[in-house]
Order: C-alpha cells, then structure tokens, then sequence
C-alpha cells in the first residue's frame, strides 16, 4: 500500500472517532450501541493506519537507532491501544446498558496486569513515538517547525477535553499531509537515484 493513503487516513479516521465519540455522549452516557462501536472500529483502523505511519516515518529519518526505537515503541502502544479498544467493543457488545458495561469494564481491569499495560503505561508509548518521529524528522529539516507542533497539539488536545478530538485530528491531518509529501519526495528521488544494473548477456 502506497504509504502517503496511511498519513490520510490516520487522522481522518481518528477525527471520525472523536464525531462519533461526541455523537455517543448526548444522551449523558458514553456506550454501549451503534456509535459506540462505529467510533471504536473506526479508531482501530486508524490505529493500523499510524503503524504503516511510523514505518514510513522511520525511514524518513533514515533507519538509524533513535528512529527503529521509536518506531518499535509506537508499535508497541498501537498494540495496546487495539487490546484496549477491542475490549471496549466486546464489551459493548456484551453489556444492555451503561451500568452493566461499567461492571463488565471493572472486572476486566481487576485482572492483574490490565490495567497497567493496556490502560495507562501501553498507550503512552503511541504518542511518546509519534512526538519523537516527527521531532527528529523535524531536526533533520524534512519538515518545517509548525509539523511536530501540530502533532503536539493533536496528541495533548485529549487530555485537556476529550469532545475536542476532532480539532486535533484535523491539525494531525495537516501535519500528515505534509509528511505525506515529503514521503512522496523521498520516495521519488530514491527512483531518479537508483543504479539500474546492465543485463549480462546469457552464455550461449
């Protein structure tokens, strides 16, 4: 897949969480039914959208050791936050109302461990890793000043006021399409530079 589709579709799926997000809380409660788990589905794709993401990020800034580590920590919060967000659906699935899905959601994070990985220390690793990709392609000048602080912002929005998610998909999707081009740059000077190498005749 062409990598540029995952620096759109990342943030346009995310923003199509927080619609929903908001679309789920206007009774008063959040979950379960249709906009619970459409909102959820549509951040899981996301999700793997912002892995082929941090792939391509990593070569962008050209494979070394800062890049892979970030890289395989962004991968690793991705992993956490499809387990928490699964859980979430299956859950929602599972419950008949709010004040069943909270007791459900309570025996899930009293297993040992849960709570720790997959809801607070796991998902931290995604943003840690999408700040750091993008600040280290920000030091090597593939991108201007204004892409890791459009990120910043999209990554810090949630934790201010979660309705706003939204506001900061659409600056992430600002900021991804500008890594987009540069993807598309690279991607193209690496074909005007590669040495194609003379056939050899086949021995008679």
């Amino acid at each position: 897949m062409n990598p540029r589709i995952a620096f759109v579709a990342a943030p346009v799926l995310t923003f199509t969480y927080g619609v929903f997000r908001i679309l789920d809380g206007l009774d008063g409660v959040r979950g379960p039914g249709i906009a619970w788990t459409t909102g959820h589905l549509a951040f899981v794709g996301a999700l793997v959208f912002f892995a082929m993401a941090f792939h391509e990020m990593r070569r962008l800034a050209g494979r070394g050791p800062l890049a892979t580590g970030l890289a395989s920590a962004g991968y690793v919060g991705i992993a956490t936050l499809i387990a928490q967000f699964s859980i979430d659906i299956v859950l929602g699935f599972q419950a008949a109302d709010h004040a069943e899905m909270g007791m459900l959601f309570d025996q899930v994070q009293a297993v040992p461990g849960v709570q720790q990985v997959v809801y607070d220390f796991g998902p931290l690793l995604f943003f840690v890793a999408q700040i750091g990709l993008v600040l280290q392609l920000a030091a090597r000048r593939h991108v201007k000043a204004w892409t890791p602080v459009l990120v910043i912002a999209d990554v810090l929005v949630p934790f201010v006021e979660k309705d706003l998610m939204p506001l900061g998909a659409a600056c992430l999707l600002v900021s991804f399409m500008a890594l987009a081009r540069v993807s598309r740059e690279s991607r193209l000077a690496d074909g005007r530079h590669r040495v194609v190498e003379p056939a050899v005749p086949a021995s008679v």
